[in-house]
């Protein structure tokens, strides 16, 4: 969810900064420690870790990070021993961007506070999407629900029961018109977290603004339409692998042409983590998704440099505070290395990985909700320090429904704490140096890249979703953790630590109701009624031709966006395609 254009308000108000009473203080970085120095406290450290094992009384310990990596109690020089600064750190904005994508980072430019949001019908997110807007939110990010993230429209008998349940309900332009209305789609970033169907929300979006009269050029924002992570992952797809593929290639063929604005794809990690996985594994499978992506568009004859600056992702912030931080440092250096030195990229912004962040919702819990609060600063703040571009907070109680308007707001109101109040913004990257956080990004590096080694071995991603590799690395993470919390290795206050047995919920439930079905069916049927059914025919007939032809000689970008036009259904649309690309059916791993 997730997630992204980093649009937001400069600050307009200046603050005295203190200076250090030291005459000279800021002239400079200190100089190294001398040999003699390092050797002293080598000696000072092997007596310390002498009385340590001989002294240390808490058997409580369980000292592994969430993702199993064993952490020692103390770092040293020896930790990052043969770290070359200038090649691993370098400064902001600079290759290889561990430190940040930006020189000045919040300095420059706060993170945007992007609050996904979306339940029932489109009016009714729209309400919520200008109370966010009120309260100080800075772009949008839409959730669908279940049946629009299938493809499926709101009178399909497979969405029954399911209709704007988990989000807003999307079936067609006049929706998405309802769902922006009042909001100009040339001035604020939207985000879209929709992958199968992503090409069909992204018409809708484009019309909208063409028929208000936005350009295209002008529109900023960023579409998940990250599909390998749904085979590995959330499991929401429309078609197989392959065609998937090629719907991808041609939005980011067609975006780079026409919306350049627009982040094509958000490379997404924060399902595999919500699905079980490590931190590293989180790492490694999303990067080389991301590779993937870009060796299907090399294939189509693209250029590297055109299409790569506009590619983003979307990480997960867990609980494991420095192990967060380590993960986006290493996501950053690793992918800068192998645009410029695997795939031979030119440009700068083709390095860059730019990316949104949300809080970890399988890090939530249905008891002392208000625990949850604490969570989520935490894990925003790891995202912070770990120089996210854009972040979603999550609400206490979406454990248990969507987030009431109370609870959005605190959850809004922890971004804004983070970015304003306690000094993390002030500097960039203030972790930088720590042998604990240099040590976890190096290692976190080390094993992306062993999985990279195995991935390639067995044929690619593809290869490895239908071999079901990644199901199984995954499970068997989840697994490991979920002993751990049973074992009570891993305290979860008031859920196996300091519990409330007789504790009651005391926090508004946001229900979605059934008359938001019954309301989306009268919706279809009035449309399918007043629009021009012969141009929508015609519109759909013209798509299944174009998803007859070879990849690369129709864009099927273009086609959907002509029927979009004519106000075609989302469904309608799937099925023009799903005559050609069939479904996907996954095989069962146990």
């Amino acid at each position: 969810m997730a997630k992204r254009t980093r649009s937001t308000p400069s600050r307009t108000k200046a603050r005295p900064r203190r200076v250090s009473a030291h005459k000279g203080a800021d002239r400079g970085a200190a100089k190294p420690a001398a040999p003699k120095a390092n050797a002293k406290l080598a000696a000072q450290q092997k007596a310390w870790a002498e009385k340590y094992e001989t002294s240390r009384k808490r058997t409580d310990v369980y000292p592994f990070t969430i993702s199993g990596t064993p952490i020692k109690p103390l770092y040293g020089p020896d930790d990052v021993k043969g770290m070359d600064l200038a090649k691993d750190l370098a400064v902001p904005g600079e290759y290889p961007f561990t430190r940040g994508v930006h020189p000045t980072m919040y300095r420059g430019k706060m993170f945007t506070m992007r609050q996904f949001a979306g339940f029932g019908t489109a009016a009714e997110t729209n309400e919520r999407f200008h109370y966010l807007l009120r309260n100080g939110q800075t772009g949008l990010s839409i959730a669908f629900d279940n049946p629009t993230i299938m493809g499926y429209d709101s009178d399909h008998p497979k969405s029954h029961g399911e209709v704007g349940k988990c989000g807003v309900a999307i079936d067609s332009l006049r929706d998405m018109e309802r769902l922006l209305q009042g909001i100009h789609p040339g001035q604020i970033s939207t985000s879209m977290t929709i992958n199968g169907p992503a090409p069909i929300m992204f018409a809708f979006y484009l019309a909208n603004a063409e028929k208000r009269g936005v350009p295209f050029q002008n529109l900023r924002g960023t579409l998940q339409n990250d599909i390998l992570k749904e085979y590995i992952a959330q499991k929401c797809w429309c078609f197989p692998p392959t065609p998937s593929l090629r719907l991808i290639v041609d939005l980011i063929e067609f975006s780079t042409k026409h919306v350049p604005q627009w982040n094509t794809i958000s490379v997404s990690g924060y399902h595999i983590r919500e699905a079980g996985s490590t931190a590293g594994q989180e790492l490694a499978f999303t990067i080389a998704d991301g590779f993937t992506y870009v060796e299907e568009c090399l294939k189509r004859g693209m250029d590297v440099d055109d299409f790569a600056p506009r590619l983003s992702f979307f990480w997960n912030s867990h609980l494991d505070f420095f192990e967060e931080i380590a993960k986006l440092r290493a996501a950053r250096r690793i992918w800068a290395r192998h645009m410029r030195e695997r795939f031979g990229a030119k440009r700068k912004e083709s390095w860059l990985m730019r990316f949104h962040t949300q809080t970890a919702g399988c890090s939530l819990w249905d008891k002392q909700l208000e625990n949850n609060i604490v969570r989520t600063a935490f894990e925003g703040l790891a995202a912070v320090l770990g120089g996210t571009q854009s972040l979603h907070t999550n609400s206490m109680d979406e454990t248990i429904a969507l987030p009431s308007d109370k609870a959005v707001k605190i959850a809004l109101r922890t971004q804004q704490v983070i970015a304003h109040e306690i000094g993390v913004t002030e500097t960039i990257d203030p972790l930088a140096g720590s042998y604990y956080v240099e040590s976890l990004t190096n290692q976190l590096e080390e094993q992306a890249e062993a999985y990279f080694r195995q991935i390639h071995g067995m044929g690619g991603v593809v290869a490895g979703i239908e071999k079901g590799f990644f199901q199984r690395e995954i499970n068997a993470a989840a697994y490991q953790y979920q002993q751990e919390m049973e074992r009570k290795q891993r305290v979860i206050v008031g859920v196996n630590e300091y519990v409330e047995p007789d504790e009651k919920i005391d926090v508004p439930i946001l229900y979605i109701g059934e008359e938001v079905e019954a309301e989306q069916k009268q919706v279809l049927e009035e449309l399918r009624r007043t629009r021009d059914n012969k141009a929508t025919t015609s519109a759909l007939h013209a798509l299944t031709a174009a998803a007859r032809t070879a990849p690369g000689e129709d864009n099927l970008m273009v086609r959907i966006l002509d029927a979009v036009r004519t106000y075609a259904t989302e469904g309608e649309i799937r099925n023009a395609m799903r005559e050609v690309f069939g479904d996907y059916v996954e095989s069962a791993e146990f």
